[in-house]
């Protein structure tokens, strides 16, 4: 692990902590015998401390963005494919213990896995080391995206409504296509649908914050 505490920039005091936040259930449940725990309380407080830190960051950043805004904002930080992308970066998919059915079938690429990691390795930093080696960590990896603050009040949907409008007679429509994870971690994903073509997906930790998303990346990509 010592390579990856270099990229993390922390090194742990209890090794034992960065083992478990990159355990996956599919590997606790192998190995019950072991009485090996897996990341999900991790990643349930490693989520709370995300949000506390990424909240302080648009409240100090974006003095003049009302509330509403700032959640949206806050939900692009820290969604999934933000996430996944930070997981990446930290090359964490070759760290985590995953079951063999897990391992078959490319969970150690798998972006609800790899972004469920990253919030369980914050949570162990805090645990290790207190709240300013974990806000250093997501200010590092995390705060660092781009993020188009200069959007009209950051309401993609509101946003891809008035684009498409500018023809008229264009139909959208959100519909769901996946959901996973355990009740206290929700992964919603949805495709917005124009004139019955798919245009953008999106995946996020509720069904509002999924269809921004998408409605986003339909944005970007009728402006690309």
């Amino acid at each position: 692990m010592r390579d990856l505490q270099e990229r993390l920039g922390y090194q742990f005091q209890d090794q034992d902590l960065l083992e478990h936040a990159l355990t996956h259930s599919s590997f606790a449940n192998e190995n019950k015998k072991l009485g090996i725990g897996d990341n999900e309380r991790l990643e349930f407080l490693g989520d709370s401390i995300l949000g506390q830190v990424t909240a302080e960051y648009l409240y100090r950043k974006t003095p003049e963005i009302p509330e509403g805004n700032m959640s949206k904002f806050r939900s692009e930080l820290v969604c999934e494919t933000a996430l996944f992308e930070v997981a990446k970066k930290l090359d964490l998919g070759s760290h985590i213990r995953l079951g063999k059915g897990e391992e078959s079938t490319g969970g150690r690429s798998r972006p609800s896995i790899l972004s469920d990691a990253v919030e369980a390795v914050i949570a162990a930093i805090y645990l290790d080391g207190g709240y300013t080696p974990a806000k250093a960590f997501i200010s590092e990896y995390v705060l660092t995206s781009e993020i188009d603050y200069s959007a009209p009040s950051g309401d993609w949907k509101t946003l891809l409504q008035e684009f498409v409008q500018k023809t008229p007679g264009k139909t959208i429509e959100y519909r769901q296509i996946a959901e996973s994870g355990p009740d206290h971690n929700k992964r919603f994903t949805f495709n917005v649908i124009i004139d019955g073509d798919v245009c953008g997906e999106g995946t996020g930790r509720t069904k509002k914050e999924a269809e921004q998303l998408a409605a986003r990346d339909a944005m970007d990509r009728l402006q690309a």
